[in-house]
């Protein structure tokens, strides 16, 4: 975990996403004793970065999930009007 004067950061997932995007999870652990998620999102040379409690990365990550189950579901019955 290397220290970047705001905390130790370890790498916890990264994959890339369409259009040539990619998302990086890292837990941000800062010498407080306060730990962050944080969302490194890569477009080209632009990088956003999101930084969020556990409470918020809880609700994010449910909404992600809810949100995955329609489009799948949405996407299958689409495929059987074909």
């Amino acid at each position: 975990m290397p220290d970047t004067g705001n905390g130790k950061v370890t790498e916890l997932a990264k994959f890339g996403t369409p259009y040539g995007r990619e998302i990086l999870l890292q837990d941000v652990a800062h010498e407080s004793g306060m730990n962050m998620l944080r969302l490194r999102i890569r477009e080209g040379s632009r990088f956003t970065i999101l930084d969020v409690d556990a409470g918020t990365a809880a609700m994010l990550g449910k909404s992600m999930i809810d949100w995955s189950k329609l489009a799948m579901q949405l996407k299958n019955l689409g495929s059987d009007i074909d």
